[in-house]
Formats: C-alpha cells, structure tokens, sequence
C-alpha cells in the first residue's frame, strides 16, 4: 500500500473534551487488547533489566495522551519493586488537562508539553524513550527529527506503530466496526493504518539522524515495534529489519 501522506486523522484537530476523553478510552482498551502496551511494556522492562537499580528507571513517553501507558509503567514498577519515574510529552493542551487528572494519584508521573522533534531533555536523561501509536502523524522530516531527539535522550529508543498493510486495514476495520468505539476512532483508525511507516520507511528516516534501528513486525496483531539503542551508540552502524 502507498502511504497516504496527505490524510488527516480528527485526532490532529481540536476536539470537544468529551470526544477527546473517549477516544482515549478507545485507544487504551485497543492497546490493551491487542498488545500495544504489553510490547513497549516488554521492551521498557528489558531496558530496565540494563540499567542499575541503585537509582530510579527513567522513562520518557512521547506523545504520551493522557498518561494511559505510563500508569502501567508504574503498576509494573511497584510489581517489580524498582523505583520509577515516567515523564509523559504530549503538545495538546487539552491531552495534558486530561492527563493531569488521569495521573493525579501518581506521584511518579510528570506531564510536560513539548514537541516530538524539539524534546526538553538533556543527553541521555532516560533509560528509555518510548512513542506509541505517534510516528505516523508525523511527516518525514518531522519523524527524522522526532527519532533524532528521542535518541540524544534516551539509552534506548521503542518505536511501536502499526503496520500498513490490506491485513491490517482489515483488522483494523473489523475491529472499529464490531466493537462500540466512538465515531471518532473509527475513523481513525483507519487513517492511521494508511499513514504508517512501513519498517523499512522507519529505518530510512532513522539513518538520515545515524540512527540504527531494529524493526519486528508482529502481523497477527498489526503492529511492528522498532528499538535501538542511543544515538551515541548507533551511530556506530547502519540499520537493518528484522
């Protein structure tokens, strides 16, 4: 499938804060039920697995919503008892006001409004640095740049999208039609399959920034995940696909 380079989602625009707050609700029960947050939850807890534990996880959540992925982040964390911090970035105003009542009983949630391709952090502030569902509404350049600093941030990089492809389209639209999802994620939905990054497309963005990227492609669920390691580290070398 070609990209649809031109499509918009109603996701992009402002919304009423009703809509804005179910199509959220959709977004987590689709990212629960069909392994969106239990992919990047895996990828965060091999990064953990990395890092030391005498001081706390850091992780950075781009184009977090409203804090739905970084709350499992921290359920996890006191599961695993290791101490956490998760800073959710988001550039929607109205995303961060419902995020700040999402995460209220949170302490070790901080929510910061910034740009994807313009992140507010030092070299290497985080262990990892994740963006679900995000990349797509991205154009390329914007993408690159949005890898770049993601990179310069974090020690490792998760990337998890979907995957465009006719299967996928079809999952999707038996998914939105079948299940009692807002007019909103419905439409969607859609878009957002036929606006993905195929694999190869999100490792040519990455070596524009030296970027290497890893890329699995999970079809049964219509996701891919992409990794990496910091862009210090993965300048090193080029990119392959897995």
């Amino acid at each position: 499938m070609e990209r649809a380079v031109h499509a918009r989602e109603r996701l992009d625009e402002a919304l009423p804060a009703r809509d804005l707050a179910a199509t959220f609700d959709d977004l987590d029960f689709l990212n629960t039920w069909f392994g969106g947050h239990a992919l990047v939850l895996k990828a965060v807890r091999r990064a953990a697995a990395r890092a030391s534990r005498e001081r706390p996880l850091v992780v950075v959540d781009v184009g977090g919503g409203r804090g739905d992925f970084a709350r499992r982040v921290t359920r996890w964390a006191r599961r695993a008892r290791r101490t956490v911090v998760v800073v959710v970035v988001d550039r929607d105003p109205a995303t961060l006001a419902l995020g700040r009542s999402a995460t209220a009983g949170e302490p070790r949630i901080a929510l910061v409004r910034a740009d994807a391709a313009a992140l507010p952090f030092r070299a290497a502030a985080a262990d990892v640095v994740t963006t679900s569902l995000t990349i797509h509404h991205l154009q390329p350049a914007e993408a690159a740049a949005a890898l770049r600093e993601m990179a310069a941030a974090g020690r490792t990089v998760v990337v998890n999208d979907l995957i465009r492809s006719r299967a996928s389209l079809a999952i999707v639209w038996l998914a939105t039609r079948l299940l009692p999802l807002h007019p909103v994620s419905r439409h969607d939905g859609l878009v957002s399959v036929k606006r993905a990054y195929s694999g190869d497309e999100l490792i040519a963005l990455a070596s524009r920034v030296g970027l290497r990227l890893r890329v699995r492609r999970y079809r049964w669920l219509g996701r891919l995940l992409a990794e990496a390691d910091g862009l210090a580290d993965s300048a090193r070398g080029g990119a392959r696909a897995a």
